[in-house]
């Protein structure tokens, strides 16, 4: 169970044209996610932001790997000056008028024994909070 991917899923009274855009428009993932300097849904685009507890923040290090529109969002997640390499994948399925995102996020496995910070617990609770919470309530404005 160590190495197992987090899924965290869940289904949004949105369509998807509306969820695509809160996950790859900089201005919309600025209100719920991350404050990204820029993102653009390319591959091979790099982005880093600053997260973590609130008396030490990590530098992250990312790059868009895969694209496929209103459907599928990944990209790699890494730590500057910490070994470990995990990826982030959205995806969206519609259901009727409704939308099932299903976020996974592999390699993890390859940060906690580096530093506590990043036990799989932390990033459990972390993704819980932004697709159940964060999303939810941008979504529903």
């Amino acid at each position: 169970m160590e190495n197992q991917p987090i899924t965290i899923e869940r289904v949004f009274d949105a369509p998807v044209p509306k969820i695509w855009k809160a996950l790859t428009e900089n201005e919309q993932l600025k209100q719920w996610y991350f404050q990204l300097e820029d993102f653009k849904a390319e591959v091979g685009f790099a982005f880093q932001f600053t997260g973590g507890p609130d008396d030490r923040q990590y530098l992250h290090l990312c790059k868009v790997t895969e694209v496929i529109p209103n459907q599928k969002l990944t990209y790699s997640w890494r730590y500057d000056g910490y070994p470990g390499d995990s990826f982030v994948t959205f995806e969206l399925f519609p259901e009727g008028d409704k939308t099932r995102l299903v976020l996974t996020h592999t390699g993890i496995e390859t940060f906690e024994s580096f530093n506590a910070d990043f036990a799989k617990g932390n990033f459990v609770e972390g993704w819980t909070d932004i697709v159940n919470v964060l999303l939810k309530e941008y979504l529903e404005k």
